[in-house]
């Protein structure tokens, strides 16, 4: 069976067919900057050049770090959220009662107390670590590198080099000289596969196996997704991918600016957050873009679809449901007469009406609606839907003249901080920062 698209509500209210279709008139341009991208090697995670080395190179480090219970990931953004919505989709047992496998604990952020509570009641002997940057000079993540090999060195000795992993560029960076200099077990981040794109590498694929999650299969379906672009780039404007970046650049310009992704594949909700860093670092540029705004069904019936279907019209929705999604236990017979109309039905019922509750409610109030309809809900299918959106979001960068692979300006926050801590060779924003902090402060207590 495949997977669908369904677009009966998709140009309603303010936006029409109309308004894409000079979108979509530009297929045979751009299918030929795709066939040009894609033969200068720039377009990875489409084409996936990088799976025989990685089907050879991830076992042998998988059987390694297989033998330990727990794996920690030091990553920030793309190096992290991936990992995290396969772990939570794949490997959720790990949040559930009297678990007893693998463990995958992911550092994402800069907080000293988490930090430390995370390294004390880990023991390190029973524990892999995977540093991963592309650049491998993210200040976050090498901030928390040196830590921790302080950690493993205090604990074990020269048997440290043994527990730890990294994931970072070929050749260059702080984190592949570690690598050489150390002897260290690593994987590479191939050329031109920034952090939002790389779920689908060793940097996803790694915390992945370790929990025991079919990467192969992941990595299938997004291949079955990407065959047609790869092959018959010139042919682009059949793909999906392309009708849903021609539907969300014409929110854009009929001055919608929020872009729902509402997920009611409850194991899935974890890639919310991941579209989020995708669509938004890819697509917030030159004072353009479209806000994406995570949704999970049903919880987020109950807080903030208010918002969605009595605020601003200014939203449209990406819906995602499943066919293959578990029925559950059934209710008893023994019910209440005032809920007898639940009597012998499986909960899964229960998910699938406030689904479909929720799509009319939202089309019903003005929100144009791509409905998505996997069929399945394991790892292949996870796998087609993550490539899918991936190829839309850069579609929709093509179409909006912007660079949908680069982030200048969450680069200027980076050097910003690394001037603030004293390195070397930022004379301009060491400037900045002391203009910045002459302006006398206004302070108002609570």
């Amino acid at each position: 069976m495949s997977h669908y698209l369904e677009w009966s509500r998709a140009y309603s209210h303010r936006l029409n067919a109309a308004d894409a279709a000079p979108l979509q008139a530009r297929a045979a341009e751009l299918g030929v900057r795709l066939e040009r991208e894609l033969a200068q090697g720039v377009l990875p995670f489409l084409s996936m050049p990088y799976r025989a080395t990685l089907e050879r190179d991830l076992p042998p480090i998988l059987e390694k770090v297989r033998t330990r219970k727990h794996m920690v990931v030091l990553g920030i953004g793309g190096s992290a959220l991936g990992a995290r919505a396969l772990q939570k989709a794949f490997a959720p047992g790990q949040d559930r009662p009297g678990h007893d496998g693998p463990c995958l604990w992911i550092a994402d952020n800069v907080c000293a107390e988490e930090f430390e509570a995370l390294l004390g009641s880990l023991d390190a002997a029973d524990t892999s670590v995977v540093c991963i940057s592309k650049s491998g000079g993210t200040i976050e993540t090498l901030a928390q590198y040196f830590l921790v090999r302080q950690w493993l060195q205090d604990a074990l000795g020269q048997g440290w080099h043994d527990h730890m992993v990294v994931v970072t560029d070929a050749t260059s960076g702080y984190l592949r000289q570690e690598a050489t200099l150390l002897g260290l077990a690593s994987l590479e981040v191939p050329d031109y596969l920034g952090g939002r794109y790389s779920v689908l590498s060793a940097v996803g694929l790694l915390p992945a196996g370790f929990l025991g999650i079919d990467w192969q299969a992941l990595l299938d379906g997004a291949a079955s997704v990407a065959r047609q672009l790869v092959e018959n780039p010139r042919a682009m404007g059949q793909h999906p991918s392309f009708a849903l970046a021609c539907w969300a650049h014409a929110l854009e310009l009929q001055e919608y600016s929020q872009l729902i992704l509402f997920c009611y594949v409850p194991q899935w909700a974890a890639l919310g957050p991941w579209f989020a860093q995708l669509w938004a670092e890819s697509l917030g540029k030159d004072g353009q873009g479209i806000l994406p705004v995570a949704a999970t069904g049903v919880t987020d019936q109950h807080s903030v679809n208010q918002m969605f279907l009595s605020g601003p019209r200014n939203k449209g929705c990406i819906f995602l449901t499943s066919r293959g999604q578990a029925a559950g236990r059934a209710f008893g017979q023994d019910l209440p007469q005032e809920w007898a109309w639940l009597r012998g039905k499986p909960l899964g019922a229960l998910l699938e009406a406030e689904a479909l509750g929720t799509r009319m409610a939202l089309c019903m109030n003005a929100v144009p609606l791509v409905h998505i309809d996997m069929d399945g809900t394991g790892p292949r299918a996870a796998g087609a839907f993550m490539l899918l959106l991936e190829a839309a979001t850069l579609f929709t960068g093509w179409l909006m003249g912007v660079n949908p692979l680069d982030q200048p300006a969450v680069e200027l926050g980076k050097r910003l901080a690394n001037a603030r801590l004293g390195a070397p060779g930022y004379a301009t924003e060491h400037a900045d920062l002391d203009t910045f902090m002459a302006v006398p402060t206004q302070e108002q207590a609570f």
